[in-house]
């Protein structure tokens, strides 16, 4: 594994921050880290987990394998084809989250067959990913279907009674069933 640039991560940090016009505290709430270990990162004294990377990443809405390059957990230049893989299918909306959490296993499964692995924080961070966008899909997926229900929105059964109907099923002229 390469080893690890903080000081070139922390300051790719702050102007990621700065630029996102977010303080370092308002980016520590947003990322669930406390405040003096953002700072720390920042300054280069301490060396973030691919975990915390990804939660900051989400936070500051960058790509997580960005920041694992900066921090030295990607090869730049190796993984790209595989970062860029994995982000193609994570991002293909015909795609359920099962489905592609799915793909990738086997993707890494032939990965590690040909003599290719990635390191097992790289390996917990992407899964933690895939893991949190399923549940965030979950829960918007439930909120839509609560807020259908309640404002009534939700769509008529195709099984719904329409009113008269002539002997053939087609609807009936309501000006002919008036009389």
């Amino acid at each position: 594994m390469a080893s690890l640039n903080v000081g070139n991560l922390g300051e790719y940090l702050r102007e990621q921050r700065r630029n996102a016009q977010l303080s370092l505290r308002q980016l520590a709430d947003a990322a669930g880290v406390s405040n003096p270990y953002l700072s720390q990162i920042e300054r280069g004294l301490r060396k973030p987990s691919a975990e915390v990377l990804q939660q900051v990443a989400k936070a500051l809405r960058i790509s997580a394998e960005t920041l694992y390059v900066r921090a030295g957990i990607l090869d730049a230049e190796r993984d790209r084809d595989e970062v860029e893989t994995r982000a193609v299918i994570l991002a293909d909306p015909t795609l359920n989250e099962r489905q592609k959490q799915v793909l990738l296993q086997v993707y890494e499964s032939f990965r590690k067959e040909n003599g290719f692995e990635i390191t097992p924080d790289l390996a917990q961070g992407m899964a933690q990913n895939v893991t949190q966008d399923m549940a965030q899909d979950e829960a918007q997926d439930e909120a839509q279907g609560m807020a259908e229900h309640i404002s009534g929105t939700q769509q008529a059964p195709d099984t719904a009674v329409r009113g008269p109907r002539t002997a053939d099923g087609s609807d009936a002229d309501p000006q002919q069933t008036a009389s």
